[in-house]
C-alpha cells in the first residue's frame, strides 16, 4: 500500500531542498568547464545536499534521503523556472514598501 502522507512529506522536504540547491548550482555553474556536465553536477549536488539536509533536519533514513535528493533534482529546474523573475532582491523589497506622496497632495490643516 502506498504511504501518501509520507510521500507528501518527502515532496515538501524536496521542495525546500530544491530551492537551496538550485540557488547553489546557479551561483557555481560558471565554474564548470562545459555545460554538458551540468546535469551530472546538479544530480551529485542534489543527492549530496539531500542526504546531509535530511540526516541533519529530519528523521528519515539514508535510502529515503536519497529519494528526497532525486525528487529535488527532478523538480528543481521546474521550480526555478516558475520563480524566475518573480523573486525580488532585498533592495527591491525595501524600496517597494516605501510610499511616496507628492507635495501638492499633502493637505496642511494648520493653514486653514
Amino acid at each position: 500500500m502506498l504511504k501518501i502522507e509520507f510521500l507528501e512529506e518527502l515532496f515538501v522536504i524536496a521542495i525546500a531542498l530544491s530551492v537551496v540547491t538550485c540557488a547553489f548550482i546557479q551561483k557555481t555553474k560558471g565554474h564548470m568547464p562545459n555545460s554538458k556536465c551540468l546535469p551530472l553536477y546538479s544530480l551529485v549536488v542534489n543527492l549530496t545536499v539531500g542526504v546531509v539536509f535530511c540526516i541533519t533536519f529530519t528523521n528519515v533514513t539514508f535510502p529515503t534521503s536519497l529519494w528526497v535528493g532525486l525528487f529535488s533534482f527532478l523538480g528543481a529546474d521546474t521550480l526555478y523556472k516558475t520563480l524566475e523573475g518573480k523573486l525580488l532582491s532585498y533592495d527591491n523589497i525595501i524600496s517597494r514598501n516605501k510610499i511616496s506622496i507628492s507635495k501638492e497632495n499633502i493637505i496642511n490643516k494648520e493653514k486653514e
